[in-house]
């Protein structure tokens, strides 16, 4: 059987490695296909598909979108991404702008506060990566504030303290009418991460289903079975697509290999052929 990972993250937003070296760790791992979903970017993707066109490794070309929900935030993932147009790319940097906002004033606070920070050591060489808290919580850890990136968010990169205000995300409905409008596949990431409770994930479920959701992440590195069997029974209700991956971030999130997370994790590509057969059924 030929296994897959449908959520991954390079260094054009907060994983570790260059899109070239998730690549090269993919083709090792002997993975047919993973999808490169960094947030709020599609910086990454060309470098990506480029590379793997020396491999046996596909790209599936994709992005993770920050949505406004209820009082906090879900992520969009979308599937099949189209980098080359022009309005979804216009629409990404301005997502981008507001990302810029939020880490200078981030900035100014812990600067204000006594924490000397700069753009530069958040960017950590890469000045085109999309800024995330994890490049905060990565240098909170080499200068000394904090012993581990837990602490960081904890202490510092909770939503609503001192140091972290909340960005201005988009609203799901601006997110799915913006993959819906480039043919995107649009999936909703872990679930379960948003701390809803059953009723109010079914409701968010069912909300997303009316905008156009296609696909549920039912695997995840957060996942443990019986949560991705309540997430499978879900998706079935719903008609959609079960989806999975691992969340790679590399030594952002250590805990947390390609295609396998943290351990138990094996996404058969079954799950990748069923929604290429859709796409092309559909197209």
């Amino acid at each position: 059987m030929n296994f897959v990972d449908l959520h991954v993250h390079s260094n054009a937003s907060d994983g570790t490695l260059s899109p070239s070296e998730v690549v090269s760790l993919a083709q090792e791992k002997k993975l047919t296909a993973i999808a490169l979903t960094d947030h709020d970017t599609i910086d990454g993707l060309a470098e990506a598909i480029e590379t793997a066109s020396k491999t046996d490794v596909e790209i599936i070309p994709g992005i993770e979108l920050s949505c406004a929900y209820e009082k906090g935030e879900i992520h969009i993932l979308g599937l099949f991404a189209d980098p080359s147009d022009l309005h979804f790319s216009a629409q990404i940097n301005e997502l981008k702008k507001l990302r810029d906002k939020r880490n200078e004033e981030m900035i100014r606070r812990f600067n204000e506060a006594g924490i000397p920070i700069t753009l530069e050591e958040i960017c950590g060489g890469n000045l085109k990566t999309v800024i995330t808290r994890a490049h905060f919580a990565r240098v909170l850890c080499e200068k000394g504030y904090v012993s581990t990136m837990d602490q960081a968010f904890k202490k510092y990169l909770t939503y609503g303290t001192p140091y972290c205000p909340r960005k201005e995300n988009i609203t799901p409905e601006h997110a799915m009418g913006l993959l819906t409008s480039i043919n995107a596949f649009p999936v909703l990431a872990h679930p379960y991460l948003y701390h809803l409770g059953d009723k109010k994930t079914e409701e968010l479920v069912c909300y997303l289903k009316g905008l156009g959701l296609l696909g549920l992440e039912v695997y995840h590195s957060s996942n443990n079975q019986y949560e991705s069997g309540k997430l499978k029974k879900l998706a079935k209700k719903y008609g959609l697509f079960p989806t999975g991956g691992s969340d790679f971030h590399g030594s952002n999130k250590p805990d947390i290999d390609l295609g396998t997370g943290r351990g138990g994790l094996r996404i058969s590509s079954l799950l990748l052929d069923d929604i290429k057969k859709f796409r092309k059924e559909n197209a």
